[in-house]
């Protein structure tokens, strides 16, 4: 009988479930005592040599400390360890490569680490300085049981204070640091369709990219969630916040993007700061009759929209503005500002004029494409006192139904608009305007099928 009584209990014990996944209490020394040089993390990096681009290994006892900044508790982080050099202010980043889950358990955020170098070496991937072993000529993980080898643990867990920052501030210099961001929100187009979530529409493959934007400013960014993060199907927060992440690279090494520990990240909850859109009502029914109409099929170059009454003018004194496509055998008019070296890059496209003084019911129609995408800087207007100089005409501000298309390759999906245009009873011009930034804002957009119809 008390065999069996001990067997239930212990039965019992191994069956019982947890949800407690704190840190685990394990033995940290008081006073670490580490041999070898200590030198600086900034040090540290610049054993790699930006130019030739070779992997270096360290060799005798050197070693650095920082400071936790990443976690994978939620899925967000992968195999991977983001140290700083200090817990506040910090000078430097870094990525250390490890093959081993739930590294949070062992390494929490604020946690400070030694990381001991001999053997280690340092390369670049993904626009970031790693940490890993070199392996002919590829730089691998730290393995499970090489872990203790190469980091220890201090005793010492600091609060991280995170570096405010605005999105226009992004540069190298804050790579793999812990930021803050104040006063954005996610882009409103987010909400008309159904990529709503943080990573878990159809066409999230490895990372799910939702553009965030900074309100009192044009700057926009671009916030990328895992598709194994735990929360990757929770809904974008409509309201305005902060968002607290590490400052990364996309995976090409095209763009900054922002990278949220957890959900827990995002402090939403006040009011958004769209801008103020003109409207002539809500009728958006296509009429019979085309009163307009250009799909580009004729115009094999786009200086053929010269003598149709276009104005296609660079406002920046640049060379580039919208051009002439084809894709799929479907001839478009598109702008890009990538590889320009253009930065601004501000250029407008303005139909000839549009008489709706002998007509009702008036509704503009056209479709968009992104490709490439690395920021919404494409913007639709109408006015009625245009006379050749965009700088001096009135512009009104259409709420535009603008795509955010895929960040590295040609999207095949156009995206319509159709807009009330009934309030007007004399000549019109629609305006598409583009304002980017080479290297940072160069999102390709395609227009095509712009039309007016009445009934």
């Amino acid at each position: 009988m008390k065999k069996f009584l001990l067997l239930l209990i212990l039965i019992v014990i191994s069956c019982v479930t947890t949800d407690d996944y704190d840190v685990p209490q394990t033995q940290v020394p008081a006073n670490v005592n580490i041999e070898g040089k200590e030198i600086s993390l900034r040090a540290v990096k610049n054993n790699y040599d930006e130019e030739t681009g070779d992997i270096f290994t360290f060799s005798g006892d050197q070693y650095f400390e920082g400071y936790v900044i990443s976690s994978d508790r939620a899925g967000n982080f992968y195999n991977e360890l983001i140290l700083q050099d200090s817990p506040e202010n910090p000078e430097a980043g870094i990525q250390i490569l490890i093959d081993e889950n739930a590294l949070y358990q062992r390494y929490n955020f604020g946690r400070k680490v030694f990381v001991k170098l001999n053997g280690l070496s340092i390369s670049k991937n993904s626009g970031l300085i790693q940490l890993g072993k070199q392996n002919r000529g590829d730089l691998d993980p730290i393995t499970p049981s090489e872990i203790d080898e190469y980091l220890v643990r201090s005793e010492i867990v600091e609060e991280i204070i995170p570096q405010q920052i605005d999105i226009g501030d992004f540069s190298a210099a804050f790579l793999c640091t812990y930021v803050e961001l104040d006063n954005i929100q996610f882009n409103r187009n987010l909400f008309t369709q159904t990529n709503s979530t943080f990573a878990a529409e159809t066409y999230d493959q490895f990372d799910g990219l939702r553009q965030i934007e900074q309100c009192g400013s044009d700057d926009t960014a671009l916030l990328s969630t895992s598709t194994y993060a735990d929360f990757k199907s929770i809904n974008l927060p409509e309201s305005s916040g902060t968002i607290l992440g590490v400052l990364g690279r996309d995976f090409y090494d095209d763009f900054y993007v922002v990278q949220v520990n957890s959900t827990e990240d995002l402090s939403f909850g006040n009011e958004r700061c769209d801008p103020k859109f003109f409207s002539c009502g809500k009728n958006t029914e296509e009429g019979e009759r085309i009163f307009f109409e250009e799909n580009f099929a004729e115009i094999t170059n786009e200086n053929k929209l010269d003598p149709l009454g276009w104005t296609n003018i660079n406002l920046t004194g640049g060379e580039e503005r919208f051009v002439d496509a084809t894709s799929n055998g479907n001839r478009t008019i598109r702008i890009s500002g990538y590889d320009t070296g253009e930065n601004p890059l501000e250029a407008w496209l303005v139909t000839p004029p549009i008489d709706l003084s002998q007509t009702q019911n008036e509704v503009l129609s056209f479709d968009i494409r992104a490709s490439y995408d690395n920021g919404t800087i494409l913007q639709v207007y109408v006015s009625d006192d245009f006379s050749g100089d965009v700088k001096d005409a009135n512009w009104n501000l259409l709420e535009a139904n603008i795509p955010m298309g895929p960040s590295n390759q040609n999207a095949t999906v156009f995206r319509n608009s159709k807009i009330d245009l009934s309030c007007f009873d004399a000549e019109v011009y629609i305006a598409f305007r583009y304002r980017g930034r080479d290297p940072s804002r160069t999102t390709t957009y395609d227009i095509d099928n712009i039309k007016i119809s009445v009934r």
